[in-house]
């Protein structure tokens, strides 16, 4: 994948509005298919199994022959980057899907951005310079991302639109939610393991994102790279899944919805093999705080969806909180811009670690 100057130039913004859009469909998909009684880690090595297959081919074409031989450091890492990126990561979220709501997951997710930039700051993976414009820029748009984050989540207010009916304890977005069924004794042992499950998620998510980002540097070849990612996380996830499923055999393997069979196909090859490519790309390109940045954006076009598809209330602390997020997205866009522009280019450096790869290869 080519990318202009300047970091890809406006590439990579188009790029992470397209992901969450994809994330969006993803999250509402995979909680009907679990309601219809999918299980999370038959789901996950399915999902994986499907991108290798997909991904697979395309690596071998495009660089069979450029990519070096593997080295026990780049298997390490994409090892590990495969266990936090996709078996951890994935599960965590789908387990949260199904003991909480797709509105608490998405609101919840928006704590992943302050966590990777705060460990980006502490790994030294982001320069703050907070003396300079561009440092402040970049803290004050996370802070203020965060602020939006949290009105999102916390925050109702009162009907921009005509009200809907809806029933007692439905949650809305913008409002904490409530666990479901509050009369089942194990209602709230359920929301709770949600609720963990989708903070290792987040935890998980912020990790991988630095992780992913010094492997794209030791390892640039985008379709290699995710392939054996999506290979090594279905072997690990059908390690635990073969070990957990051991009583019932293949039979909880087997899928038979139509709906659910859709849900694999596209949460494998476009929510996993398609956007873990282009993740990895706008993480080379902009880095991963950049990139953590657009989380918040999946619960705007969410919200989005909710009222001009299913027309659902719009409500004051959605149109607050979105317009922090995208103004803190902005701060911290500039911020990252101008930073990019003062530095010195590094596609020649870049050029020279392929060749060098390419001929201690040879």
């Amino acid at each position: 994948m080519g990318g202009g100057s300047g970091g890809g130039g406006a590439w990579p913004v188009v790029v992470m509005v397209f992901l969450n859009a994809i994330a969006a469909v993803m999250v509402s998909l995979v909680k009907v298919a679990m309601n219809g009684g999918l299980d999370p880690l038959v789901l996950v090595t399915l999902q994986q199994l499907t991108a290798a297959v997909f991904l697979g081919p395309i690596a071998y074409l495009r660089e069979g022959k450029a990519r070096p031989r593997m080295t026990l450091e780049i298997f390490a890492y994409l090892f590990a980057s495969a266990a936090l990126g996709a078996a951890l990561r994935q599960y965590m979220i789908f387990v949260a899907l199904r003991y909480t709501t797709a509105t608490f997951v998405t609101a919840f997710s928006n704590v992943a951005p302050v966590l990777t930039f705060l460990l980006a700051a502490a790994t030294r993976s982001e320069s703050l310079k907070l003396g300079t414009a561009t440092g402040g820029a970049k803290l004050a748009g996370t802070l203020v991302s965060l602020a939006g984050a949290m009105v999102l989540t916390f925050y109702r207010g009162v009907p921009l639109t005509h009200a809907h009916h809806h029933s007692a304890g439905q949650p809305h977005y913008g409002s904490a939610p409530s666990p479901a069924g509050a009369g089942d004794p194990g209602a709230g042992r359920r929301w709770t393991l949600g609720t963990v499950a989708i903070l290792g998620n987040c935890v998980c998510l912020s990790c991988w994102f630095l992780l992913h980002g010094r492997l794209a540097r030791k390892y640039p070849y985008v379709y290699s790279c995710n392939a054996f990612m999506s290979t090594f996380s279905f072997l690990q996830v059908a390690a635990v899944g073969l070990c957990a499923h051991r009583s019932l055999g293949l039979a909880a393997w087997l899928v038979t919805s139509k709906f659910q069979i859709l849900t694999i196909l596209y949460a494998g090859v476009v929510g996993c093999g398609v956007s873990f490519v282009l993740l990895t790309w706008c993480i080379e390109k902009r880095g991963p705080v950049f990139v953590a940045a657009f989380v918040p954006v999946v619960q705007i076009i969410v919200s989005v969806m909710d009222f001009t598809v299913l027309h659902e209330t719009l409500y004051l602390g959605s149109v607050l909180g979105s317009v922090l997020v995208i103004g803190g997205l902005y701060l911290l866009l500039w911020g990252k811009r101008q930073e990019a522009l003062q530095q010195p280019p590094k596609v020649a450096e870049h050029d020279t670690e392929q060749q060098q790869q390419q001929q201690q290869q040879q």
